[in-house]
């Protein structure tokens, strides 16, 4: 079995999620008593948050940077970046490292073409939203549709995640504010909705909704189980 470097703690709560799907993946996959071999290396979010909220995203790839750097000296054969919005320096980490980089981007939009899902809808921070590099890169590489709500919408996302799921609390009132955001991404020709933020799937889960869901953290953890295993 392949050693799998997680480089998470952005926040905690999600990485936690992580690490169960993982082991979870790999012993429905071998049996008996198997586990993944994971190496993590957990950052104080509060630092990244900050940089974050500064627009410091050079020294917010600096501190990613040494930390994957940092895994893959421990052994690590591959890296997961546990976080979509800091996927953002993800290239930066690629050009650090010589193990297989498993981006979120690509486990999710692989996801969405096997469903034949060609436009989508995407929760996640105002960062992941507003910004291209994921989109972007959903575009460019799948040619997938990326919506987003509009901006009182992605201001509640944005401190939904930030203040209440990041620290571990899970409200109804902000589930049925984000069922009614992905109702309204539906209206506006989405045929699913991206949870694009790892903490999401604390608070959504397809049951809520009829609309699609596409759960960005199981989808990248899946991709870390299958090269663990080598499937």
């Amino acid at each position: 079995m392949k050693k799998v470097g997680l480089l998470g703690g952005m926040s905690w709560e999600s990485t936690a999620i992580y690490y169960r799907l993982i082991n979870e993946g790999v012993s429905r996959k071998l049996g008996g008593l198997h586990s993944a071999e994971i190496i993590l290396y957990s950052v104080d979010f509060e630092k990244i948050a900050k940089l974050q909220m500064e627009g410091d995203w050079k020294q917010a790839s600096k501190l990613l940077v040494e930390a994957a750097i940092s895994l893959e000296k421990a052994g690590a054969e591959s890296i997961l970046l546990c976080t979509n919005t800091m996927h953002k320096v993800s290239g930066d980490i690629i050009e650090s490292i010589s193990s297989p980089f498993l981006h979120i981007g690509d486990a999710t939009a692989e996801a969405l073409v096997n469903s034949g899902i060609r436009t989508v809808g995407l929760l996640a921070t105002a960062f992941t939203m507003e910004q291209d590099f994921y989109s972007g890169y959903m575009q460019e590489k799948y040619g997938i549709e990326v919506l987003i709500p509009e901006p009182r919408d992605r201001e509640i996302v944005h401190r939904v995640i930030y203040d209440e799921l990041c620290k571990g609390e899970v409200l109804n009132s902000s589930k049925m504010e984000f069922i009614r955001i992905v109702e309204g991404l539906s209206k506006q020709g989405a045929q699913g909705v991206i949870l694009g933020c790892t903490e999401i799937c604390m608070l959504l889960s397809q049951e809520d909704t009829s609309t699609p869901l596409i759960n960005s953290t199981e989808l990248h953890a899946q991709a870390a189980v299958k090269f663990a295993i080598g499937i």
